[in-house]
């Protein structure tokens, strides 16, 4: 009976909730609209009409069009991906760079884990958007530089994440272990530290993106790190405001979109997180 309970539990277990599987979907739309976005655009996204100018949804137009009589749904599928990939950018830059500096001065301690506490304290004390609004002033707002300074605004909270979990498994007596078999300080932080925090790791991945989905949407909501013209959901946000009354889909479809992707994101990150908790638990 005890078996079988144990067995229920596990299938129970293994069962992805109905939150997940909806999370999932959007995820999956949202990386088909920014792989293949020009080609299932049902028109041009850059194409005007300005005899038709701004109208609301139709048989032909399913989201209406602008201010300009660009198709609104063109322009949201072709602007995902320019949304998207800055974001997904500055995640995977914090994670290697923080991730690695963590990894590092969390395992060695002394001058370097003080050092970079130091300057993780120093940078994450800065008002981050207030930062990269002036810097992107002064240096011009292009989207890589946009993704940079991005990066090196995230940085210090993996730093600080990361190294704090690997500082509980140096403490552990694998690492003792390990080291007796004469296993190297780097050996031991690739194939047995990281793989501990991997679960750590990947929260700090998802919290960047969604986070820097936030930071981008709002910059380019300013004009500042997108091209003139470029669709985009956060400059399409802030131009829909002027024509809520002719066209509203125009604000509403690019602000469900980051609602949406950032939620999903999240959810799928929690469980995934949980999922390798509980893998490295039952290890």
């Amino acid at each position: 009976m005890t078996a079988l309970t144990d067995r229920e539990k596990s299938r129970r277990g293994s069962r992805i909730p109905i939150t997940v599987v909806i999370a999932l979907a959007i995820l999956g739309v949202v990386v088909v609209a920014a792989v293949a976005g020009r080609i299932i655009s049902p028109y041009d996204p850059y194409t005007q009409d300005l005899l038709r100018g701004a109208t609301g949804s139709d048989r032909t137009h399913w989201l209406g069009t602008d201010d300009m009589g660009r198709d609104v749904l063109s322009r949201l599928i072709d602007g995902t991906g320019r949304s998207v990939l800055g974001p997904l950018c500055v995640a995977m830059g914090t994670v290697i760079v923080g991730a690695s500096a963590g990894l590092a001065a969390g395992y060695n301690g002394g001058a370097l884990d003080n050092v970079l506490n130091r300057f993780a304290d120093l940078v994450y004390a800065l008002p981050a958007l207030l930062v990269a609004i002036v810097l992107l002033g002064i240096l011009g707002g292009s989207y890589w530089l946009t993704v940079a300074i991005l990066v090196f605004l995230s940085v210090p909270s993996a730093i600080r994440i990361v190294g704090s979990v690997t500082r509980v498994q140096v403490r552990l007596p694998y690492i003792d272990s390990a080291k007796t078999l004469g296993l190297t300080d780097s050996r031991i932080m690739i194939r047995h530290v990281l793989p501990n925090i991997a679960p750590t790791v990947l929260a700090v991945f998802l919290l960047d993106f969604v986070g820097a989905l936030v930071a981008f949407s709002s910059l380019s909501f300013l004009g500042i790190g997108i091209a003139p013209g470029a669709a985009d959901w956060g400059s399409m946000l802030s131009q829909g405001q002027t024509m809520i009354s002719e066209n509203p889909w125009v604000a509403v479809a690019p602000a469900a979109c980051l609602i949406l992707t950032g939620s999903a994101a999240t959810i799928f990150g929690d469980w995934f997180f949980n999922r390798l908790s509980d893998s490295g638990e039952r290890k």
